[in-house]
């Protein structure tokens, strides 16, 4: 099937990152959340991306034009009978992700592909509340999703290598580079960084160092762009505190076993950037 029409369901900070990137690759979006607000909160954070990228000279005016007719908001996941390959991006929970995927298959023309975003949760265990699990499949994207280009493709037990493969094509054509990972709790990148996230916010509340001596020791030291702490802010502590649970539960190891510093933080409602407050703090005026 021609992929020609993107639905993704989810306008937050990953949905509209994804439908973002869909519009650049010059493919139709339906982008679809349950209230008319979030969705007009999502068109805007668009239009200012497309609007800094005709600034950086990668798109002209008229271009940025024709994208933002491409786009297509909607609360009725009805409307996804018109796309070719659907990306859901909610929250880290699997009972709203099943109520999503049980709509879509019913909403969803035979053969459609259905991805999900999730950062941790079991694509097989997703695939399982569908009717047609082989065409079920994990698009792990990575944010600011805009400048990213990772995207770990995850099969779960009964995806089909046809559906593989497409994704494979369809990250690409996004401007992606796509990696294989199996699927186990965490996949590859949150097995691997989420860990370390925990253990630096182990470090703080061990009084091991300031955030901010922690951040540092990881940029000088090991050369990474973001401290740990730092990064769990733009990730989202409540997003970090989600997958430390999956790991946790899915491995059995108390070497997973989310920082009790992270699940004091998530609830008192510090969840990073997009609270204003997580471990450091942030101008909210500037958000949008």
């Amino acid at each position: 099937m021609e992929i020609k029409t993107i639905g993704v369901v989810g306008a937050g900070t990953m949905g509209h990152g994804i439908a973002q990137v869909a519009l650049q690759a010059g493919l139709q979006v339906l982008l679809a959340d349950v209230a008319k607000d979030i969705l007009e909160r999502a068109q805007g954070r668009i239009t200012s991306g497309l609007a800094k990228a005709v600034e950086k000279g990668k798109l002209t005016d008229v271009q940025r034009g024709e994208m933002l007719k491409s786009l297509t908001p909607t609360t009725a996941l009805a409307d996804f009978a018109a796309a070719d390959f659907v990306i859901e991006a909610v929250i880290e929970d699997f009972s709203m992700k099943k109520r999503i995927f049980e709509e879509l298959d019913r909403a969803c023309r035979p053969g459609v592909i259905l991805a999900t975003n999730t950062s941790s949760i079991s694509i097989t265990k997703i695939a399982s509340t569908t009717s047609t699990p082989s065409r079920v499949v994990g698009m792990h994207f990575f944010n600011p999703v805009a400048f990213m280009r990772l995207v770990e493709i995850i099969p779960g037990f009964a995806t089909e290598e046809k559906t593989v493969a497409a994704t494979h094509q369809l990250a690409e054509r996004l401007g992606k580079i796509p990696v294989e990972a199996t699927d186990y709790p965490g996949f590859l990148a949150n097995r691997i960084l989420l860990p370390m996230i925990n253990e630096a916010v182990y470090a703080l509340m061990g009084g091991v160092g300031t955030a901010e001596a922690i951040d540092n020791v990881m940029k000088l030291g090991a050369n990474h762009p973001m401290g740990p702490l730092a990064l769990a802010d733009l990730i989202g502590l409540d997003v970090c505190l989600a997958v430390m649970r999956t790991l946790h539960e899915g491995f059995g190891e108390s070497k997973y076993r989310p920082c009790p510093l992270l699940v004091r933080m998530v609830d008192a409602g510090f969840l990073g950037q997009k609270t204003g407050r997580g471990f450091y703090t942030y101008d909210q005026t500037r958000k949008g």
